[in-house]
């Protein structure tokens, strides 16, 4: 298996300025190629630095990708850096320097002398022409070796990527297939715990990953065919899928919003929120099933949704009883088959506490929760608790199942 190393240039993208989706993207892309990547790095704008990281990961790996430094300013410096590593001189190529010039006469406009530095070539590289950007990047073959410069905008890398670095790279052909299971409501440490040895395999894979909506699991197989790699993965994909089933809620593409719209099989969905800043219906929002919400804090709006004083005076805002009487307010008042409901303090005393209820014609339940965090966090957090309990009522089969 060809091993590959990418590393990301730009001092804007080491300290945070901005965040590093090609490398993700990259990573995804070379996976399912079956091409091992062990490594990801991000480097500041430094030549040395760069050239020294370039001739380490030569060392190492049989292609090095690099993101990044190849515009026209001082600062941009992959050019020089893999040259420097390979101990090349770079020349401006005519071709391509004919070319910058005649982008910008397109446009009505004359070259920044500056540019020029992106008409260089080495001997060991060609140019990759980039059909959106000024950037060409490189594709370089030196000692057995291969290296890749990209540019940093996503909408060119990836371009640049699907039509002009897959075509050339030796990668053998081999099939990759995979699918992810949805879970909500276990933790990762007991998805782990239920898998077992599933998770030490190594072809097919089992891999867990913490996200937002709950608990990944990744089960991918590789082989030299489709046919091979799916006779792997298939018996193992279905032993995951058993031990998971009473908390799994799709695959794949699937959005948990778009599990409870599903699960509402033609009824409608009304929701009322106070204190999550509209979050839940955020989810919602591109669903079917979703007929209305109120978002509100102020306490006699919410009287007219149904909180009665009592509750807001005993209890609280945030407090399951309130939920509760909101979840069927949202039923009444709003016109919907069904009502959902959260309650949040999302900052201040008691922050991270939330209740989340679910009010139909047969089922009225409601989850609560306590768990710390900033605010955009905590009310993420109730939302998606709001959305688990009305997928787990609505689901076939009912909560237990």
């Amino acid at each position: 298996m060809p091993i590959a190393e990418i590393i990301s240039v730009g001092t804007e993208l080491l300290f945070g300025e901005i965040v590093d989706s090609n490398a993700a993207f990259l990573a995804r892309e070379l996976g399912e190629r079956g091409v091992t990547l062990h490594r990801k790095t991000v480097l500041g704008d430094n030549l040395q630095r760069l050239s020294a990281a370039i001739d380490t990961a030569l060392n190492r790996a049989d292609l090095v990708i690099l993101g990044g430094g190849l515009g026209p300013t001082d600062d941009d410096l992959t050019r020089e850096a893999i040259a420097a590593a390979l101990h090349e001189t770079p020349q401006e190529d005519p071709a391509q320097l004919a070319h910058l010039r005649g982008l910008y006469q397109a446009r009505g406009r004359t070259m920044p002398e500056i540019n020029r530095k992106q008409a260089w070539l080495i001997p060991s590289a060609q140019a990759l022409p980039n059909p959106v950007g000024t950037a060409p990047g490189w594709f370089v073959t030196a000692n057995g070796k291969t290296i890749v410069a990209l540019p940093g905008p996503p909408r060119e890398m990836q371009r640049m990527w699907r039509d002009q670095v897959l075509p050339r790279l030796p990668i053998p052909s081999r099939a990759l297939l995979h699918t992810t299971i949805h879970t909500q409501g276990i933790g990762e440490s007991n998805v782990a715990e239920l898998l077992g040895d599933l998770t030490r395999t190594a072809n097919p894979s089992v891999a867990t990953y913490a996200r937002k909506t709950g608990v990944d699991v990744r089960v991918a197989a590789s082989a030299d065919t489709d046919a091979q790699a799916r006779a792997l993965l298939t018996p193992v994909l279905d032993e995951v899928r058993a031990h998971l089933q009473k908390w799994t809620w799709g695959e794949d593409t699937q959005t948990l919003a778009g599990a409870v719209s599903a699960a509402l099989a033609g009824r409608t969905l009304g929701v009322i929120e106070a204190g999550s800043a509209g979050a839940l219906s955020t989810l919602l929002a591109d669903e079917p099933g979703f007929l209305d919400a109120a978002v509100t804090q102020d306490h006699r709006r919410l009287i007219t949704l149904g909180l009665t004083p009592v509750t807001l005076h005993d209890a609280g805002l945030v407090s399951e009883q309130a939920a509760l009487e909101l979840a069927a307010g949202a039923r009444e008042y709003l016109g919907a088959d069904l009502g959902l409901a959260v309650v949040v303090q999302a900052s201040g005393e008691g922050a991270g506490q939330a209740h989340a209820a679910l009010h139909t014609p047969d089922v009225q339940r409601a989850v609560s929760l306590n768990w710390p965090g900033d605010a955009a966090q905590i009310r993420e957090r109730a939302a998606v608790a709001a959305l688990a309990l009305a997928y787990r009522a609505l689901r076939p089969g009912g909560w237990d199942t």
